[in-house]
């Protein structure tokens, strides 16, 4: 039993080791980082820039004013004067960082995730996250989203009969984001509820239980409580779906007509047994984790992207009737015997349909930017020259230096709106660029999936980026031709960040996520 001196002696151990973290952290750390050297903005020792980077009502001219100050490589604040962190434009020190496998989602980034998405791609780093991309990449080639486009095009029959059913006088206005999400479900109704249910929770989680996860166990409040519930439900029901998918798909395997179960959840399974090496496949709670990250990716994040374009085609009617004079009057429609074939090369056959779908995927990315912690001391190579706060000068094709465990911000929605690679109207909505895009945006110059910061590029690109843009494109080439959308008089949508960007009613921000669009029948605009 200790005496009381011996606690004392303790207590005085334990407050004197937390004072010298804090020193350390506060004062001696920051003297010696590397990024105390570059240029960025500054201020009191507390202050943080955060707001600034991600609130789109600042960032998307933040960015910009910053560049034109620092130059395209600079450091802001983050937690206070002591937190410095990286932000760059320079395309050529962006493609070093997510090439590389020194720099890796911050560990506190994974762990907010994987207590609502589990183990999965979007969580995992290393040899870990190879292993995942190997095993659910067949899952994502072009052939399988071809297989996949006429699951989509049904399902956006399904959303057309269901808004169809809501215009008893032929127009109507629908919260045309809540409908796009629970479509995009499919037919996993209970999916799409607790999936909601916990992504609008997390969206409310205070900063110290997304710093200190373990918060959520040792005293776990509310929001807590309320988003391991809907997690449960997700789990169970998605046991059940893999039970039953992976029994029909066995099944068919046996049988001399082969598989014939074609969404996204049957081809991932697929994916997954079709190697007879147990090691180099999935174990089910594995398999889990994958199919709850791709419902969260593909489902949640695709809805998103459609409703702002909707919202952009409410914005401009001119190009909303061009697009729908495309959709209802094809050219050349293609002429593969294959039906899936078919269905997609339809789909790939409409210029402005892919320029539009492009447009609003830049404008805007669901994800706004993504951070990446440097595992290990690095020099990051610059194209562009960075002058450092002592006057000198680092050329392009030098280098600059940064220590482990500093914090690298990817600005994705700043680089899709940078005015340096799309042009001074970079942040206007006009398709028509992607007819001739300016030699900045175009590929080498411009190393993102599909010209687009939206995808990322590197390990950690998005894999199912054509899954996104062809169920986009399946989507509006079956509403668009029926109905026209505009923006009810008055309402001003404004974007929020969480996890996702979301669209919301400016004054009507407690009603939560919404983007309500006046939707009418065609044949009620153009009587006969």
């Amino acid at each position: 039993m200790l005496t009381p001196l011996a606690l004392l002696l303790a207590v005085a151990l334990l407050l004197g080791r937390g004072l010298v973290w804090i020193v350390n952290l506060l004062v001696v750390l920051p003297l010696f980082d590397p990024l105390r050297k570059l240029p960025g903005p500054t201020g009191p020792f507390f202050f943080s820039h955060i707001q600034r980077v991600v609130d789109p009502d600042f960032s998307a001219t933040q960015h910009e004013e910053w560049k034109k100050q620092y130059g395209k490589t600079f450091r802001y604040h983050g937690s206070g004067k002591f937190d410095y962190r990286l932000m760059t434009f320079d395309l050529r020190a962006v493609s070093h960082i997510l090439m590389s496998p020194i720099y890796q989602k911050p560990r506190v980034t994974r762990t907010f995730l994987s207590t609502m998405l589990g183990k999965g791609i979007f969580t995992t780093e290393g040899a870990e996250h190879t292993f995942q991309r190997k095993i659910i990449g067949p899952a994502f080639t072009l052939q399988s989203i071809k297989t996949l486009t006429p699951i989509f095009l049904r399902t956006a029959e399904e959303l057309h009969d269901k808004w169809e059913g809501m215009l008893s006088n032929g127009q109507e206005t629908i919260d045309v984001c809540h409908w796009i999400s629970r479509a995009t479900f499919d037919a996993f109704e209970e999916l799409y509820l607790a999936f909601r249910r916990m992504f609008d929770l997390a969206d409310k989680k205070g900063i110290l239980r997304i710093l200190i996860p373990m918060l959520d166990k040792i005293w776990p409040d509310k929001i807590a409580r309320s988003v391991l519930e809907s997690r449960q439900v997700i789990y169970a029901t998605g046991r059940r779906l893999i039970s039953e998918k992976k029994s029909t798909i066995l099944d068919q395997k046996l049988s001399s007509n082969g598989p014939t179960e074609k969404d996204l959840l049957s081809l991932l399974i697929q994916s997954n047994i079709c190697n007879d090496d147990s090691t180099k496949t999935l174990s089910d709670p594995d398999l889990l984790d994958q199919i709850s990250s791709f419902f969260f990716a593909g489902s949640d994040t695709t809805a998103l992207s459609l409703s702002w374009c909707l919202y952009f085609l409410a914005l401009h009617p001119d190009i909303q009737t061009r697009l729908r004079e495309e959709l209802t009057h094809p050219t050349a429609p293609p002429q593969s015997s294959n039906s899936e074939d078919r269905a997609y090369d339809v789909l790939d056959s409409f210029p402005l349909l892919d320029s539009v779908v492009r447009e609003t995927l830049r404008l805007a990315p669901p994800v706004h930017g993504t951070l990446r912690v440097a595992t290990q001391n690095d020099l990051i190579p610059v194209s562009e020259p960075v002058v450092l706060t002592n006057g000198t000068l680092v050329s392009p094709g030098e280098h600059i230096k940064i220590r482990k465990g500093s914090i690298i911000h990817i600005p994705i929605e700043g680089l899709n709106f940078a005015k340096d690679i799309w042009s001074e109207d970079a942040l206007e909505f006009r398709p028509d660029r992607w007819n001739s895009l300016p030699p900045a945006a175009q590929p080498p110059h411009f190393p993102g999936l599909a010209n687009l910061m939206t995808f990322s590029f590197g390990p950690n690109s998005c894999p199912g980026y054509r899954f996104t843009i062809t169920e986009m494109k399946a989507f509006l080439s079956t509403i668009l031709p029926r109905f026209t959308f505009a923006l009810p008089e008055g309402q001003s949508i404004g974007k929020r960040n969480g996890l996702f960007t979301r669209p919301f009613v400016r004054g009507k921000s407690k009603m939560g996520v919404q983007l309500p669009l006046i939707v009418k029948r065609v044949d009620e605009c153009n009587p006969a």
